[in-house]
C-alpha cells in the first residue's frame, strides 16, 4: 500500500503539471499545427460518424482517431454535448494527456515487474515519471500526434508479455499496429523474449566474460530445446498469439501493396543503416547518467588483442555503412522548424568528415548501452533486441527521433537504477529540455517569408 500511495501522490504532480503545460500551449497554437491539420480533421470525420472518409495524405492506420472517439463520444451520448465541442481540437489533444498519464502508470507497473516490487517505492516512481517525461515524447503528448498512444498499447504489450498474459499482449500490439504500423516489429519482439524466456528458465544462462562465446553457447541450447517435441509445441504455443497477429499483418501489407496507407512518396523504405548509430546516440544523451562514468570508459579502453581486432572490424564495418547507406530526407533538409534540421545542418553539414569522425563516439555509445543491458538480461535477449532495434530503425529514410521512443524506453526500461543522484540527474536533464522546448514552442514563433502563419519550434 505504501508503494501504491507513493505512486498516486508523484502521478497527481504529474497530472497538474502536465495539465498546465496542456492549457499554455493549446493557448499559443490553438489551431491545428503540423500534422494535426491532417489528423484533427480526420478524428472529426469519425466523430461524426464518417467512417468511409478518408484524407489520403495520412499515412498510419486509424488507431488514433477511433481511441479519440471511444474516449469522446460518450460526452456526446451521456451529456449531450455537441460533437464540435466534445471533438474540438483542446479535447482531441487532451486524449493525449491521458495517454500520457496511462504511460506513467505501465512504465511503473513495468519497472515493478521487471526489477521486483521490494526496490525503493519512492525510486521507482521517480523512474517511472522520469521516463514518461522523456522530452520526445512528452511533447507530443500536449498536441494530436499517434506518439502517446502508439507508446501505451506497445508498453502495454509489453506488460502483458512479461506477465505470461500473451493473447491480452497479441491483442494490445494488434492496437498498437493500428496506431502506428511499425509496431508490428514489437510484436515480434515479444513473440522472441517468450520464447527466450521459457528457454532460460530451463537452461539459466552461463555468465561469460566474452559476450560471443556466451552468445554461441545460448543459441546452441535454445536449438537443443525446440529440439524436444514437446518444448517445440510449448514454445509455439505461446508465441502463437504474436505470430497470428504477425500474419494478419503480413496480409494487409499484401493486399495494401506495401506497409504505408494513403500518400507515400515521403515514406519510401530504405536501407539507412546509419539510422542506429543515431538511435545510440540518442540513447546515450538521454540516459548518459546512467552509461557515462571514469569506471565504464576505462572498462571501454581496456583492449586486449581480441578487443582491439573486434574494434577495428566494427570500426571498418562502421565506415562502410556510413560511406555507402547514408540517406537524407528532403525534410530534414527543409524544414526549419523541427530540431533534426538543426542537428544535420549545424553537425553533420559542416564538413564530409563529420558522419566519420563520430564513429569512434557510435561505438561507446552502442557499447556503453548493452553493457548496462547486460546487467539485468542475457546475451540472447539482447540479441532479439539488437534485431528488432534494426528492423525498426534502418528501413527509416527520415531521421525522426519519434521513431526512437519505444526502443529507447524498451532500452533504458531495463537499466537497473539504484542510486537517487543519476537518477535526479535524469529527471532534471529532461526537465530542463522539456522547459526550453515549451518555451521555445509557446514564446520564440517565426513567420517565413511566403506566410503569415506563425511557426513554432518543435522535435
Amino acid at each position: 500500500m505504501a508503494a501504491v500511495r507513493t505512486f498516486a501522490a508523484v502521478l497527481s504532480v504529474f497530472v497538474v503539471v502536465s495539465v498546465v503545460i496542456s492549457t499554455r500551449i493549446h493557448r499559443a497554437q490553438p489551431e491545428p499545427y503540423m500534422d494535426e491539420i491532417f489528423h484533427i480533421p480526420q478524428a472529426q470525420k469519425y466523430c461524426q460518424g464518417r467512417f468511409t472518409e478518408w484524407d489520403p495524405m495520412i499515412t498510419t492506420l486509424p488507431g488514433l482517431y477511433l481511441a479519440s472517439v471511444g474516449l469522446l463520444k460518450p460526452a456526446v451520448l451521456v451529456a449531450g454535448v455537441e460533437v464540435g465541442v466534445a471533438c474540438s481540437t483542446l479535447l482531441l489533444r487532451a486524449t493525449n494527456v491521458l495517454f500520457a498519464v496511462g504511460n506513467v502508470y505501465l512504465l511503473w507497473a513495468l519497472l515493478r515487474k521487471i526489477h521486483g516490487e521490494t526496490t525503493d517505492p519512492l525510486l521507482q516512481c521517480l523512474n517511472a515519471v522520469t521516463l514518461a517525461s522523456l522530452p520526445v515524447l512528452y511533447f507530443f503528448s500536449f498536441l494530436y500526434y499517434t506518439d502517446p498512444g502508439s507508446t501505451f498499447f506497445t508498453l502495454f504489450m509489453y506488460l502483458h508479455c512479461c506477465h505470461g498474459n500473451h493473447v491480452l499482449a497479441a491483442m494490445m500490439g494488434c492496437v498498437a499496429v493500428m496506431f502506428r504500423q511499425t509496431n508490428v516489429v514489437w510484436l515480434v519482439f515479444c513473440a522472441g523474449v517468450t520464447a527466450v524466456n521459457m528457454v532460460e528458465r530451463k537452461h539459466p544462462p552461463k555468465r561469460d566474460p566474452n559476450v560471443l562465446t556466451s552468445l554461441y553457447d545460448s543459441v546452441r541450447t535454445v536449438l537443443q530445446y525446440l529440439a524436444t517435441v514437446s518444448h517445440f509445441a510449448k514454445v509455439t504455443l505461446a508465441v502463437l498469439p504474436y505470430a497470428a497477429q504477425v500474419a494478419v499483418f503480413a496480409v494487409f501489407v499484401y493486399v495494401n501493396e506495401g506497409i504505408v496507407v494513403g500518400d507515400r512518396t515521403s515514406h519510401e523504405a530504405c536501407l539507412n543503416f546509419p539510422q542506429i548509430f543515431y538511435f545510440f546516440a540518442f540513447s546515450f544523451v538521454f540516459s548518459f547518467p546512467h552509461v557515462l562514468s571514469p569506471s565504464q570508459v576505462s572498462q571501454f579502453l581496456k583492449c586486449d588483442k581480441k578487443k582491439a581486432a573486434l574494434l577495428l572490424v566494427l570500426l571498418g564495418l562502421s565506415y562502410v555503412l556510413v560511406d555507402r547507406f547514408t540517406y537524407v530526407h528532403p525534410y530534414l533538409l527543409a524544414d526549419n522548424r523541427h530540431y533534426t534540421f538543426y542537428v544535420w545542418q549545424r553537425l553533420f553539414q559542416r564538413h564530409t568528415a563529420v558522419k566519420f569522425a563520430l564513429l569512434p563516439a557510435y561505438l561507446y555509445f552502442g557499447w556503453s548501452m548493452f553493457h548496462r543491458l547486460g546487467e539485468t538480461r542475457s546475451p540472447l535477449w539482447q540479441l532479439v533486441f539488437l534485431v528488432c532495434l534494426l528492423v525498426s530503425t534502418v528501413p527509416q529514410k527520415l531521421l525522426e527521433f519519434r521513431y526512437f521512443i519505444v526502443p529507447y524506453l524498451l532500452y533504458r526500461l531495463h537499466v537497473r537504477v539504484t542510486c537517487y543522484y543519476r537518477l535526479l540527474a535524469e529527471l532534471l536533464l529532461y526537465t530542463a529540455i522539456n522547459a526550453v522546448t515549451v518555451y521555445l514552442f509557446v514564446a520564440r514563433p517565426f513567420l517565413w517569408p511566403d506566410s503569415s502563419e506563425l511557426q513554432h519550434f518543435m522535435w
